[in-house]
């Protein structure tokens, strides 16, 4: 599968990441009774750099907490934050560019239960 090719800057980043059909199958905790992760997650986590921040976004009621936070430690997912009870609806990102003209917020969609296949090349001169 090809990936599609994004062009970031060497500075720190935040990432925000959804998580039921992202990192882990949808749903596959209340399906299966366990979280499974996404082929490409594991690999895609352990290239985010140590100065970066990691928050994750789900709809899953903050009673899933232990469970989701133990699994995904587990599975070796780095994060800094979860924020659990988000709504179902559209998650919209809002950032001013810097002066030099770089555009600092990033949206990428993917197909449910299919890891993002944009690959993130920094670009030094940005």
């Amino acid at each position: 599968m090809v990936k599609n090719k994004l062009e970031v800057s060497p500075l720190g980043k935040t990432w925000l990441l959804d998580l039921d059909g992202t990192i882990v199958k949808h749903n596959g905790y209340l399906i299966d009774g366990r979280d499974s992760l996404l082929s490409g997650a594991k690999e895609f986590f352990d290239g985010i750099s140590e100065e970066d921040k990691v928050i994750i976004l789900t709809a899953r009621g903050s009673e899933y907490r232990e469970m989701t936070e133990s699994f995904l430690t587990e599975a070796g997912i780095r994060f800094d934050i979860i924020l659990y009870d988000m709504p179902h609806g559209e998650r919209i990102l809002i950032n001013d560019k810097k002066a030099s003209g770089l555009k600092t917020a990033i949206a990428v969609n993917t197909e449910r239960d299919q890891f993002c296949q944009a690959e993130f090349v920094v670009n030094e001169e940005l």
